[in-house]
């Protein structure tokens, strides 16, 4: 039975399954962008964001996560990156995670402004480009690569994985 002949909700039970995600890119005038250490691991830092729960756009995510890690209410702006994340050996289903800018920040500003979850956080740190391979995991720091870029070109990029397959702008 080909798709076109399939019940409705036979069909759409068939089709693939992926995961979606949001974060926000919240800088400095310096090019540095803030990162936050998960309480749940200790082996690498990771942008504000998280999970989309069901029902909600990527924008109504990284608002909520946004005010829940950082306790920072902020609308945040344009969309900087799209990255698809494969299926990964650990079971994880393929991913598409949305990264927009979360607006600038100065270092006395996160003193003051920022409230961290600890249930979910540990620590932030405002992390300059030479620090990124170091704090995060390879991907993720071509991603934030990819969203400087992106800041300073004003554009939106496609990403799979954290690499820019030939150059794909939105």
């Amino acid at each position: 039975m080909s798709p076109a002949q399939l019940p409705p909700a036979e069909y759409y039970a068939s089709l693939p399954k992926h995961i979606a995600a949001a974060g926000a890119v919240i800088h400095d005038g310096a090019g540095r962008i803030l990162l936050v250490q998960p309480a749940y691991r200790d082996d690498t830092w990771e942008i504000p964001g998280g999970g989309l729960d069901a029902g909600e756009d990527p924008l109504q995510a990284v608002e909520r996560e946004v005010r829940e890690e950082l306790g920072r209410d902020h609308t945040p702006g344009r969309l900087l990156v799209v990255d698809w994340v494969p299926e990964q050996s650990d079971g994880r289903p393929p991913l598409v995670n949305y990264v927009f800018d979360g607006g600038l920040i100065t270092a006395e500003q996160t003193g003051t402004q920022l409230t961290l979850n600890a249930d979910e956080l540990i620590a932030w740190h405002l992390a300059a480009p030479d620090e990124w391979d170091t704090l995060l995991a390879p991907h993720m720091a071509r991603r934030l690569r990819a969203c400087s870029r992106a800041l300073a070109e004003g554009t939106t990029l496609y990403l799979q994985h954290g690499f820019e397959p030939a150059a794909h702008h939105i």
